[in-house]
């Protein structure tokens, strides 16, 4: 079974150190998250995940690492100026701000139920921070709200530097950030998170065929982490709710313990934004509504070879939250089981290359020197075989170690005991079955690689 409510996971994620409050010494600030000693080794893994398979294992892919801050130039160009809003209503009685669509209940404050609400108003969601020592209003940049804008400006740097042609993807993970009005549901909706967007350039005309291709890529992708796929919904966004720069978007929704929600959104965006960043737009037949006169000096196009003419690529973009994957796949992986009639356990049943420790190793007595000493070598041999993680627990309880790295998902914990000393072999304890098996030391190994590839 998957989390009842999202209070069993937060409680989870703070007393394993999968996730804190941001500045919670302080009262916490709300919409920031810190990632614990779990959660970073599981966000990383998924991360890497993500990366493998979009990067690693096509031949048509390049990555790229951009700057956080944005030239305002660009997200005018980009339409994020006018467009990146979210409509702000207050409460004149208890002073509190909501987003006008959150307000399920009748048009009533969710905080006091008061109906003396303001007229909804467009507030926009982008950070603005000073330039050089003088705040004076004149010098600034945007915290980027996305990361893909920097992609599109980088689109001839990276055709140069790699004789790419068209279709390719450039892809980046980083972050970004929002100034939500309400932020939710625990790390669903935050002010600072991390996406991973590939951004996908393909000839205009088979843009259709490519954005089915990569919706059913990115449910296979998910399915692959964890998430049953009848836990996955595709959802067709409506045209009255379209971004501006989407000719058509499909959400992949997941059931989260508040409810279903996007995971990943994979949108067609047509040629709006390489466009939008182009110089001489009027040399090009552009099918988007682009912003006109674009200051750009750069011709964002690519040339087909075959006709000897000039075109903008249509993009098609799969972009997934790695913060609401997180949530996602620990929501999927949550179990609670009956050991016995009298104890239960909590274990997180999270694909092995997923798991933030892939392997503890526990001397069954912590003040035996030939049993500590033995745990620590086998922990250096199989962290040098470098699939992640491995620890050494030296606290002389097996049980509560087992119910620990149950919580926080290992799979495989390995116990030296006075065996050990005498058959040179170690036992092996399965995370989800709970069953035990005698590997010797000399195969522990290949035992290992072949359990985690």
């Amino acid at each position: 079974m998957t989390a009842q409510t999202m209070e069993e996971l937060v409680s989870l994620c703070k007393r394993r150190g999968f996730l804190f409050q941001s500045n919670d010494i302080y009262g916490g600030i709300k919409g920031l998250y810190d990632y614990g000693p779990m959660g970073v080794e599981f966000k990383n893994n998924l991360k890497q995940a993500w990366w493998k398979s979009i990067v690693y294992e096509r031949d048509d892919t390049e990555g790229l690492d951009a700057s956080i801050l944005s030239s305002p130039v660009v997200l005018k160009h980009s339409g994020h100026e006018d467009t990146f809003t979210d409509p702000l209503v207050d409460c004149r009685a208890c002073k509190s701000r909501w987003r006008a669509d959150q307000l399920f209940e009748n048009n009533k404050c969710p905080n006091c139920k008061s109906e003396d609400l303001t007229d909804p108003r467009p507030f926009n969601l982008m950070f603005k921070t000073a330039i050089g020592p003088v705040d004076d209003g004149s010098s600034f940049a945007y915290l980027r709200p996305e990361t893909c804008q920097q992609i599109f400006t980088n689109f001839k740097n990276i055709l140069d530097s790699t004789s790419r042609t068209v279709p390719f993807g450039i892809a980046q993970m980083g972050k970004a950030f929002r100034n939500e009005i309400t932020p939710r549901n625990f790390i669903f909706r935050v002010r600072e998170f991390e996406q991973m967007e590939l951004e996908f350039f393909v000839k205009p005309g088979t843009d259709d065929e490519w954005h089915e291709y990569w919706i059913n890529k990115r449910i296979e992708w998910w399915v692959n982490q964890g998430i049953k796929k009848e836990n996955l919904k595709k959802i067709e966004v409506e045209k009255n709710e379209l971004a501006h720069y989407s000719k058509r978007t499909v959400d992949i929704n997941y059931v989260f313990p508040h409810g279903e929600e996007e995971l990943e959104g994979v949108a067609n965006r047509t040629d709006f934004d390489l466009g939008s960043h182009t110089k001489n737009q009027n040399d090009f037949k552009i099918t988007s509504e682009v912003m006109k006169n674009s200051s750009s000096t750069t011709k964002l196009a690519v040339q087909d070879l075959e006709e000897k003419k000039w075109y903008i690529p249509y993009v098609i973009e799969p972009s997934a939250g790695v913060d609401r994957g997180v949530l996602a796949l620990l929501n999927e992986a949550y179990r609670e089981e009956n050991v016995d009639k009298d104890n239960k356990r909590i274990l997180l049943s999270l694909k092995p290359h997923l798991s933030p420790i892939k392997a503890a190793v526990i001397p069954l007595k912590k003040n035996k020197e030939e049993l500590v000493n033995l745990s620590k070598e086998i922990k250096s041999n199989l962290q040098k075989l470098g699939l992640g993680r491995v620890v050494l627990e030296n606290s002389g309880n097996i049980g509560k170690n087992y119910r620990r790295h149950d919580e926080i998902g290992t799979p495989i914990c390995l116990t030296v005991d006075f065996e050990t000393l005498e058959d040179k072999s170690v036992t092996v304890r399965d995370r989800d079955t709970m069953k035990q098996e005698r590997v010797s030391i000399e195969n522990l190994s290949e035992y290992y690689k072949k359990y985690f590839n």
